[in-house]
Order: structure tokens, then sequence, then C-alpha cells
């Protein structure tokens, strides 16, 4: 038998074996009512606003750590951990979120598989990062790429600016020995004793893929702009990756403070804007009185509950049906006797 408890009553379904013997169509009517009715009334886990933090990184529009909050171009790219830990999600694998500018629009990651000082001369296996095409999100030309151990048979290693002027039309496909960055390594400029270093742009995944097949390892540098001036940056160690913000008169109507104050979203199953507001939600501002106020339970994920003309009639019939054994009988939930049973 099984037994479900509400605040408002308890209901009692008999054993399949018992609802087997039923004959009666009306007696079969009034079963699948109850079996709507019970269905509809289970608990719904819900979450009642977007989240504007993941630990110490702030997440505005157009990101969201819940699903319906931001831009659907951004959907369950980010994670953010029980600890507070916030991730990006790529076909090559989960890493870790430093920091997310909004006014120069970049996410600053971590790979921990990539070469770092403590390193040295010591490599570690590999993987290479690689980004979804098609999302809004690019890697940014502000990163350098440093290889380390290349093989000379396989790799054109040579000092670029001599070697682009003798073969100016493979100018991109060297590896530049003469780099900047290998001869002055940001925060360990002597942590290669005897290890080869170049620099080398790739402009695909597959010609990363490629150039570790003959590489011992790499690393990532980006320019992190430190003033106004082109020459004010400071290199560091991480994968800089830049992303759209998509513009829109619904959006910018949305989180205007003084006509609306809302958080732009939109519906997890038809991913058309939403409005977020506090208590309902709406197509255009929190501010607009013509259209119908939703839960935002609606919107965020795990809370989306539907319920048809069909299921209403069945909560109808469900309630009468209750009634109606209730008056009859008591129920005592667990035990089965013939004073309290259903059929």
């Amino acid at each position: 038998m099984l037994c479900y408890k509400s605040p408002l009553f308890t209901l009692v379904v008999p054993p399949m074996a018992s609802l087997l013997t039923i004959k009666s169509p009306s007696l079969h009517l009034q079963i699948a009512h109850l079996l709507v009715f019970f269905i509809i009334l289970a608990p719904a886990q819900s979450i009642s606003h977007c989240r504007t933090s993941c630990g110490a990184i702030p997440i505005h529009y157009p990101f969201g750590i819940d699903d319906g909050c931001g831009s659907p171009y951004y959907r369950h790219l980010l994670v953010c951990s029980e600890t507070g830990h916030l991730e990006l999600r790529t076909p090559s694998g989960r890493y870790p979120v430093r920091n997310i500018s909004y006014s120069d629009p970049h996410i600053l990651l971590i790979d921990p598989f990539m070469w770092n000082c403590l390193d040295r001369d010591n490599f570690r296996p590999t993987r290479a990062f690689s980004l979804d095409t098609s999302t809004h999100l690019s890697l940014s030309p502000q990163n350098d790429y440093l290889f380390f151990n290349c093989s000379e048979e396989d790799v054109i290693i040579e000092p670029k600016p001599m070697f682009c002027e003798r073969y100016p039309d493979r100018c991109d496909s060297s590896c530049d020995s003469s780099s900047y960055l290998c001869r002055h390594l940001p925060q360990c400029a002597s942590a290669l004793v005897s290890s080869s270093c170049c620099s080398y742009y790739p402009k695909a995944t597959e010609s990363l893929r490629l150039m570790l097949r003959y590489c011992a390892s790499y690393t990532s540098v980006y320019w992190r702009n430190i003033g106004a001036g082109p020459y004010d940056q400071v290199a560091e160690y991480g994968i800089r990756v830049d992303f759209d913000i998509p513009v829109t008169t619904k959006c910018l109507t949305c989180q205007d403070t003084l006509k609306s104050g809302g958080t732009c979203g939109f519906d997890t199953q038809t991913e058309s804007f939403l409005c977020i507001c506090e208590g309902r939600n709406g197509t255009a501002s929190c501010k607009d009185r013509s259209i119908s106020g939703h839960s935002k339970t609606a919107v965020i994920a795990g809370s989306v509950t539907a319920v048809s003309g069909a299921g209403a009639v069945g909560i109808g019939a469900g309630i009468w049906f209750w009634r109606k054994v209730r008056a009859k009988a008591p129920v005592t939930c667990g035990v089965q006797t013939n004073d309290n049973r259903l059929f």
C-alpha cells in the first residue's frame, strides 16, 4: 500500500494486486482521478531568485548560474559548486574561473594542466584547451602560448623576425624562439635551465593538438591591462576568453531601476525573454500590469510545474472522491483492515 501525507490530508493508494481485481468502470475512473491528484500535489523544489555571485565573483547579465537567468546564449556554461568555486564548461573539460570583467568583457581561466613556474624543467601530461565554437565565447588575441621542448624535426623553431623576412608566406607557421616571453618568463624568468621554449599562436584547436604531439608541454600567458595606454600591460599566466553581451531593448527596460528593476532571464522551455521580478515575471518589465504574473519558480529549472485543464478536472474529482471515502471509513496509514479498506 502507498501512503502519501500532506499538511492537509493523508492519501492511501491500495496495492496493484487490489487494483487489478476491480471490474467497475466507475471505480477505474475514480482511481485515475485519485492518481492524477496525487501526482499534481507532489512537492517540487524551486529556486526563488537568480544568484548574483559565486564566491567572490559577481554574476551579472549575460551570465547566470541558475537555469533561466541571464542570456540563453550562455546557458549551462557556468557552474557554481557548493563550496563557492566557479567553473566554465568547455568541450575539453571544466576550468576554474579566476575573474569575470563586464566593463572589458572577458573571463579569466586557470588551466591546472598547463605548465607553471613550480614545474621548472619537469613537464606534466597536459591537454589541449578548446572552446565550443557555437557559443558567443572566443579566445582573446591578448593570449600568447609558449611551447616547451618541441621536436625540431616536426616543428619550425626559428626566430620569427628573420624567418618572416625569408619566408613571408610562411610567417605564421613558425614557433618563435626569440620570443620576449620565453626570455622573460612571468614571475620566474630563470625557471627553465635545460629546456627550450618558443612562442606560437594556434589559430584552431586542431593546430594546438598538433603542436602538443611534438612538444613536451605548453602554457598560456595573457596581457593584463593596468592602464589606459597601449603599453600599460603586464604578462600573467592564464587563459583570457572574450564574450559578447547581447543587448536588447527588452533587457534594458527590464534592468532599468526606475522603470522596472528586474533581472534579465528566459523561459527554460522556449528560451524566450522573461523579466524576472519579485514575486512574478513579465515579458518586458516588472511594472507592466498588462501581463499575467508568473511565479519565479516557473522560470528557474527544477521548478517548472504545468497544470493542464485535465489536471484541474482531476483535482476536483480527487477532492470529491477523497471526501466520499473519508466519510465512509477511517484511514490508518500503513495498516489495511476490513474497517479501512478502500476497495
